[in-house]
């Protein structure tokens, strides 16, 4: 849109007045058909969006967009972690005196976003408020504080809402569960974290807890939060929550309509996982950003719906402790594998059911389209086949009977919507054919007007050819001018003098009639009519759906559930997975064990599988093997079978008894964090540390390689160290994978530890890999084996066996086979020992030939001379 500007013009005026109550937004500023940016704004979102930067007037920066194209664009915008005010006209032009009256009716941030598509169906789009507790800055900066700590999260395309009362240090395992894309923080506060989403800075005054139960209870209707499980050790918890609700007041003015009631995570109900160890198992991404097919949410995501997508999720990243409740889930698991029938009956009436959550969300927020609604209503329409297959499943799994019973099938909106909606209406309302035929009778008179009014225009052109005698004559109609009738030069002369002149073609002119302008004005004043009528039909339809946001976000919590569960029961009969027995006790036990993610990219049946026993006698075991072994590999597959057991999934072993374990961690794999000035081994220990700190009798620890970063000597004195302290002062369930074979002696000093190795199989000078946990120890690695595998030239793989040799021998460097003048500026990583003649004596020996007479001779003679070369060596 072409405008002039000058800084004194009311418009600028206006728009400096807005810009200046959204400085950290991008300003979309509605001016007719675009949404326009200005001054700064416009320079930074030519260069993000590449559009074109001009200037009107006196030269002010201008940028603009369509606003048919604008949701794209703000997408970009968004997606780079940039927040856009859209700044709309809210008064008609036509009608305005003066300046069009203009006001931002929404901001949008990465964490507070409604576009359909914008955010993927199998994940929550977060955004989370953290609150220390604090009410000074005093200990601004650091992670944790010794004060409680809390968090609120809220998900906006869907309505959730979660409080969580963090324990000490746990405030990171929290963030980076819920990986959120937009933080809320105190202006005072700043966490360290290594993800980096949008921050928001709010006054300190905002999160104060009892504030906060105020704006609750007055949201909610309610006379006291307890009815929503809020102790009172959730202060914190309480007062990010009054935050988050006040800052995304800010954002959407118009209000949050389809906000669930808070649920209330307690923390002691789950598994704790921390970011070291969902990465190192790359449950839900992928240790090389981009790889296809290695998480195990890959594995296991057979969902039908995308409700059921976020739950498999989370259920995945919260696994429970409760051995009752995790015995309910897999009670549902086991009715769903015991009868496939009804399996797949339930799931073919799943299949198809849109993301009930998001839809109905944008449908209370009077933002969904024709084709969303359609898209609830033909969902709505499958669910009377999903509730007949709950009921044949139930059997005796208390949580399908719960699903039954929670139920809706949302008859009644179906009706509503089959009635009002055609068979299959258009994305945006404003195309018509929205409403179906027959449902509005004032919608049809006016219909029937319009279609009549055209049937008038065509028997009008009729007449008119056969008054001029021009059978070429034909009446059309465009935007601007209207109805017209179009005769070719070749027929000026037969014009009736009645024709008024419109419109000069090359080829052509364009008329009309007195006749011809009163029946365009009825069929347009019936269009116009038409799409108010519409409209209003449309809203009524949307607005009772908004008004049932609770009764459907309860059905799509069933959906959910549902899905997950025959999903996990499709993983389970189609990957062979066994129901795990899961109990409070010490014991872990599995056998013929896999891991579910590499299993399945390899051939069926080769996937070698592999027992694991841990109880009080033998809870920490010392596994040493060569590289490529397996030895990570088994290590992840433990803590795998843990995870999916707990979570209430069968297991990918041929029988599986776990006792639960409070917190999970795995240090597999090295990696540096340089932005942060951390070399590898510094991550690692730092890692190693808050193991050490965090874990308890009932975890489990899986660690592979600890202290491989430093000399050998530091590295086996930190690993002997963690060990013991692991052993002694935890007592939790250890496997320490090693190639430090000095750690084999541990179980000599250490009661409840066992030593275990990875088979291999040596052969014609060729090393297999067996791939099996066996006991005992071992005492090579083969790693100049693996070297040759990896491809070094052979000569080099000659020389470090020769080295090798020598090592093992007596502790030095051999000569290499070409003689080689040492450089004098090369300080040598071995000095070199002068001949020792008792050796070169023991050396030449032939004790078979040697009595014992003989033989006890011989020795005393060597210790005269070893004692001799000692005194010289002495001097």
């Amino acid at each position: 849109m072409s405008v002039t500007l000058s800084e004194n013009t009311p418009l600028l005026v206006q728009y400096r007045e807005i810009k200046s109550r959204h400085r950290d937004a991008i300003l979309f500023f509605r001016m007719g058909d675009f949404y326009e940016m200005f001054f700064d704004d416009a320079e930074l979102a030519s260069r993000v969006l590449s559009i074109t930067l001009t200037s009107r007037g006196d030269g002010v920066p201008l940028a603009g967009v369509p606003v048919k194209a604008a949701a794209e664009y703000l997408k970009q915008l968004v997606s780079h972690g940039h927040r856009v005010a859209i700044c709309e006209q809210v008064e008609d032009p036509r009608k305005a005196k003066g300046l069009v009256r203009r006001e931002v009716v929404e901001t949008v941030t990465p964490g507070a976003q409604f576009e359909e598509g914008w955010v993927a169906g199998g994940r929550n789009n977060w955004i989370v408020a953290v609150n220390t507790g604090r009410l000074d800055g005093s200990t601004a900066g650091r992670l944790e504080t010794v004060l409680p700590s809390g968090l609120a999260a809220i998900d906006l395309t869907t309505g959730e809402f979660v409080l969580e009362s963090v324990p000490a240090g746990g405030l990171e395992e929290a963030i980076g569960r819920l990986r959120p894309a937009e933080l809320v923080l105190p202006a005072d506060d700043e966490l360290a974290l290594e993800s980096a989403p949008m921050r928001t800075a709010r006054e300190r005054w905002e999160f104060d807890p009892e504030l906060a139960r105020e704006e609750l209870a007055r949201r909610f209707q309610l006379t006291t939060l307890d009815g929503l499980g809020v102790g009172a050790g959730d202060g914190a918890a309480v007062g990010a929550a009054g935050a988050l609700l006040r800052y995304l007041g800010d954002l959407q003015p118009g209000g949050l309509p389809h906000l669930a009631r808070p649920s209330i995570r307690r923390s002691d109900r789950f598994l704790w996982i921390d970011e070291m160890t969902r990465r190192n198992l790359e449950l839900t991404e992928p240790l090389r950003p981009g790889t296809k097919g290695v998480t195990v949410l890959e594995v296991l995501d057979r969902t039908l719906t995308p409700m059921g997508a976020r739950l498999l999720r989370s259920w995945l990243l919260s696994p429970l402790c409760s051995p009752v409740e995790i015995a309910e889930r897999l009670d549902a698991v086991e009715a769903a594998v015991r009868d496939a029938a009804r399996r797949a009956s339930v799931r073919e009436a799943l299949d198809g059911v849109r993301d009930l959550e998001r839809l109905a969300g944008r449908a209370a927020a009077s933002r969904a389209t024709p084709r969303e609604l359609a898209a609830l209503r033909d969902s709505f329409l499958r669910l009377p086949q999903v509730g007949e297959g709950i009921r044949g499943l139930i059997g005796t799994a208390r949580l399908l009977a719960q699903l039954d019973e929670e139920f809706d099938s949302l008859a009644d909106l179906a009706e509503a919507l089959s009635a009002g909606l055609s068979d299959r209406p258009p994305a945006l309302l404003a195309d018509g054919g929205v409403i179906r035929p027959g449902y509005d009778p004032e919608l049809d008179e006016i219909r029937a007007l319009r279609d009549g009014g055209k049937q008038y225009i065509a028997a009008i052109q009729q007449r008119e050819r056969e008054r001029s005698g021009i059978p070429s004559l034909k009446i059309g109609y465009n935007k601007v001018f209207g109805y017209y009738i179009e005769v070719t030069h070749a027929h000026t002369a037969k014009i009736p003098p009645d024709f008024e002149r419109r419109q000069t073609l090359a080829t052509a002119e364009r008329y009309v009639t007195p006749e011809l302008k009163e029946y365009e004005a009825k069929v347009l004043g019936a269009e116009e009519r038409m799409a108010a009528r519409e409209a209003e039909l449309f809203d009524v339809l949307r607005r009772g759906v908004g008004a049932a946001i609770a009764r459907i976000q309860q059905t799509a919590r069933v959906l959910a559930r549902l899905d997950v569960w025959t999903t996990l029961a499709e993983v389970a009969s189609a990957s062979r997975y066994v129901r795990p027995a899961v109990s409070a006790a010490f014991e872990l036990e599995l056998i013929a064990s896999r891991h579910p993610v590499i299993e399945r990219m390899m051939p069926r049946e080769s996937f070698m599988p592999n027992d694991v026993a841990f109880d009080p006698a033998a809870r920490v075991q010392l596994v040493t093997g060569p590289n490529m072994a397996g030895k990570s590999t088994i290590l992840r597959q433990i803590g795998l079978s843990v995870i999916l057991a707990q979570m209430g999934s069968f297991v990918p072993c041929d029988a599986a008894s776990i006792g639960v374990v409070d917190r999970l961690f795995t240090r597999v794999g090295a990696s540096d964090n340089l932005a942060r000035g951390q070399s590898t081994f510094m991550v690692e220990m730092s890692e190693t540390s808050a193991i050490l700190h965090n874990a308890t009798a009932r975890s489990l620890v899986l660690l592979d390689e600890i202290g491989r970063g430093t000399s050998t000597y530091d590295g086996v004195a930190i690993a002997w160290a963690v060990t013991e302290f692991l052993h002694d002062t935890v007592g939790c369930k250890t496997m320490f994978a090693t190639h430090y074979h000095e750690l084999m002696q541990l179980p000599e000093q250490l009661q409840h530890a066992r030593n275990l190795n990875v088979a291999v199989r040596e052969s014609g000078g060729k090393v297999v890999f067996l791939h099996r946990l066996e006991p005992g120890g071992t005492d090579r690695s083969y790693g100049i084996h693996v070297a040759e595998l990896a491809g070094l030239p052979r000569g080099v793989v000659a020389r470090a066996n020769v080295v090798l040799r020598t090592l093992e021998g007596d502790h030095r460097v051999a000569e290499g086979p070409a003689a080689r003048d040492p450089d004098p500026g090369q300080l040598a990583l071995f000095a070199e020992a002068p001949p020792n003649p008792a050796l070169a004596e023991l050396q030449a020996m032939n004790l078979d030939a040697m009595t014992p007479l003989e033989a006890l001779n011989r020795l005393s003679g060597l210790q005269k001379v070893a004692r001799r070369q000692g005194d010289k060596e002495a001097k």
